[in-house]
């Protein structure tokens, strides 16, 4: 899937970001939207796959921790699904298990990674250099 392209401008892309933290995903949904990304979300990976089927997206966004789909899960059935999907994994607290699991999401298909909490443009860069490749 191509992302469209705006008169003049850069190509906008679409992003799906995938949490079951209500209050991260609507920050996130309205910091990319202001940063030009059309925006879809999904509160889980069951959730997040039946959204990609309906309104394609360029790059996955997607917690680790989560009900009825996990992180990890979401990324290997987009590799599987959406294989040109790009995925950033990410995950927040300071507890080792997560951290393990974070930088594991790699072995997984993530393309990049990020801990929460992060600054925004510290997820603007993580999606310019995923899109870049």
């Amino acid at each position: 899937m191509e992302p469209q392209q705006r008169a003049g401008s850069e190509p906008i892309s679409r992003v799906l970001v995938v949490d079951d933290n209500e209050d991260m995903l609507e920050s996130m949904r309205i910091l990319l939207e202001r940063a030009g990304y059309q925006v879809e979300v999904a509160s889980n990976g069951a959730q997040a796959v039946l959204v990609q089927r309906e309104r394609p997206a360029h790059v996955l966004i997607t917690d680790i921790f989560m009900p009825e789909k996990n992180g990890i899960e979401l990324i290997d059935h987009f590799k599987q699904e959406f294989p040109e999907v790009r995925i950033i994994a990410m995950s927040g607290g300071g507890e080792l298990v997560k951290r393990d699991y974070l930088d594991r999401t790699e072995l997984f298909g993530a393309d990049s990674t990020l801990r929460k909490p992060f600054e925004p443009e510290n997820l603007r860069e993580a999606l310019r250099r995923v899109l870049s490749t």
